[in-house]
């Protein structure tokens, strides 16, 4: 076939200068032509594009992005779920930059069953290596099947990984892994939790945080890893003197609610969690409710007084036992008189404070535990969180027995946090365990008034310094708090006798509060240093300890008077109490409804 060149040059375009050598096609050909001619410039293009693209990635990997990027860490994670493994976890670190959790690198053991030549002596050969290994088993997973990816072992040491090659096993082989750690083992294990074996948060702070731990975030807390050591520690020896089960304590800022300390006795080691017993992981401060008994007067007395029905010298008579029903209450150590409000509140009086209540009533003190926090969870960054158990029908009884620290079940937390809001002016910050940005405000919950405040903490020392938390003492710390002794819930059928939780809540120093300390001590047994195992012979003296070495490090020096309130200035005690003209009840003899001691001190 014959085609004819029209021309060999012609502008491209109108007034164009001509190309010469440039052919041009009638016809069908030359249609053809130009149309292969523009698709090669745009298949050219669109290469051009690619190499292009290929390039500025490189570029961006490798000379622009950090190693452990968190956006890449989750692009990657979503593309394949098994490289999870090698990225970077975000650490964990205290108020200090402590390292509490960190990631280290590792190599894991893997097979591939289609490659293996004899099942049976490989497996063989790897038990030696590995005896913990069961031959059988390992036999098994080596037979060949449409698997071409099985785990053997993770987490080798540097030896094992050099042993394992030096094997030249076919089939078997080792990649790159990731191990979570913990520097500090089981110090502070129950606020930063664990992480499995893949690296997925299972409990605390690994949990609560594991979304962000895994774009490698670093989370900081507001614990000081020094102050968990010496509590922990202090803890430790009381749960050894007196053949405790466990103990518990917490040390909050009161003026922002952040933690720097929350130990709960067992403990457990989170490199091995599924080693330890179900009470070793569990959380008692901020899981385990409890009837926290005496130191819920402090509660009481704050409410009677902010709302003014009662003043620091009012007088109430607690010379008899007070009957309700079938119910008696009656004190622990009673003085067999009228009390004003410092004296039941330094004397730990049942009869007293529940006659506060009383005549507080029953709404009142429901509004004021509201207030306090007593009523819901305690919002902190963990997923172990207790709900409190109070009646949903609050009787009469019910006021009175929560007067005293009974009939109400709460978290150590709850407790603590309440004393640090009644002692910090009155308003209560939210706990927490991340450390605050001293920028950022604080949202303060309203709990008593300002001179309440005041008011209390001139209690609280007082019973330090004349009252039953005489061994809490620490010299120039001006500590003050309220002791503790509750007989643990039975039930129905209840409380059981000698199965107590002794505590101590205290703040420091209450001239001006910063921080405060919650010790707890369960089941303490009696012995001929402590033949009772109240909660100022048993939980007392650990607080002593620990404002005497914790306080230093947390930045509060020793005052050299360590005596801020003279006797003319004692609340409550500008005359003698007097009692009422007409006693409010008499004598009554045990009854077979009778409270048993449910609280002490």
């Amino acid at each position: 076939m014959m085609f004819r060149i029209r021309e060999l040059c012609r502008p491209l375009s109108p007034g164009a200068q001509c190309r010469p050598g440039q052919p041009r096609f009638e016809g069908p050909l030359g249609a053809a032509i130009e149309t292969g001619r523009t698709r090669l410039l745009v298949l050219g293009g669109l290469f051009f594009l690619a190499f292009a693209l290929v390039g500025g990635r490189l570029v961006d990997v490798t000379l622009l992005k950090p190693a452990a990027d968190p956006k890449r860490n989750v692009a990657r994670a979503a593309a394949d779920p098994d490289a999870a493994r090698e990225f970077f976890r975000g650490e964990i670190a205290d108020a200090k930059g402590e390292l509490l959790a960190t990631n280290i690198v590792t190599w894991s053991l893997y097979a591939d069953p289609k490659m293996i030549l004899d099942p049976a002596a490989t497996a063989a050969r790897l038990v030696r290596l590995f005896p913990e290994l069961d031959r059988k088993e390992l036999a098994e997973k080596l037979k060949p099947s449409d698997k071409r990816f099985v785990w053997l072992r993770r987490h080798l040491t540097p030896k094992e990984y050099q042993e394992v090659i030096a094997e030249g096993l076919p089939g078997i082989g080792a990649r790159k892994d990731r191990r979570r750690v913990y520097p500090h083992g089981s110090l502070g294990a129950h606020v930063v939790g664990y992480a499995d074996i893949d690296n997925h948060g299972i409990a605390g702070v690994e949990r609560q945080f594991d979304g962000r731990l895994k774009r490698g975030e670093r989370i900081q807390l507001s614990l000081d890893l020094r102050v968990q050591h010496v509590l922990r520690e202090e803890l430790a020896a009381a749960v050894k003197r007196h053949h405790a089960i466990g103990a518990m304590g917490v040390i909050l800022d009161v003026h922002t609610g952040e933690t720097k300390a929350l130990v709960s006795l067992p403990e457990f080691d989170p490199h091995e969690p599924g080693r330890a017993s179900e009470e070793g992981r569990f959380n008692r401060v901020t899981l385990g409710t409890y009837e926290m008994g005496s130191t819920f007067k402090i509660l009481n007395t704050a409410m009677a007084l902010d709302s003014s029905v009662a003043t620091l010298t009012k007088v109430y008579d607690a010379r008899f036992p007070l009957k309700h029903g079938k119910f008696t209450i009656n004190d622990y150590h009673g003085k067999g008189r009228a009390l004003s409000v410092t004296e039941i509140f330094q004397f730990s009086s049942n009869i007293g404070s529940a006659k506060m209540a009383i005549e507080a009533g029953t709404p009142r003190q429901r509004a004021f535990m509201g207030r306090a926090g007593m009523l819901k969870p305690v919002s902190i960054e963990l997923p172990e969180i207790g709900a409190p158990l109070y009646p949903r029908d609050w009787k009469p009884l019910n006021t009175i027995t929560i007067s005293y620290g009974h009939g109400i079940s709460v978290t150590p937390l709850h407790l603590a946090a309440a004393v640090a809001g009644i002692v910090n002016d009155g308003k209560r910050a939210p706990v927490t365990l991340v450390k605050r940005d001293p920028k950022e405000p604080i949202p303060y919950v309203p709990v008593v008034n300002s001179k309440t405040s005041a008011e209390m903490r001139q209690l609280m020392r007082l019973v330090v310094e004349k009252g039953t938390g005489k061994r809490a003492e620490a010299p120039g710390y001006f500590v003050g708090g309220k002791t503790g002794t509750a007989d643990k819930s039975a039930g129905k059928k209840g409380y059981r006798r000698n199965t107590r939780i002794s505590s101590f809540v205290a703040a420091f120093p209450m001239n001006a509060p910063r921080y405060v300390v919650l010790v707890m001590i369960d089941e303490p047994k009696a012995s001929a240093d402590t033949p009772e195992a109240t909660g100022g012979a048993v939980a007392a003296p650990v607080v002593r300890e620990v404002v005497l070495k914790a306080a230093p490090l947390l930045g509060v020096l020793p005052a050299e008077n360590t005596s801020e309130l003279t006797d003319e200035k004692r609340p409550g005690q500008k005359a003698p109490a007097k009692p009422p003209a007409k006693p409010a009840a008499k004598p009554a003899p045990p009854a077979a409804g009778r409270l048993e001691r449910a609280a002490t001190e």
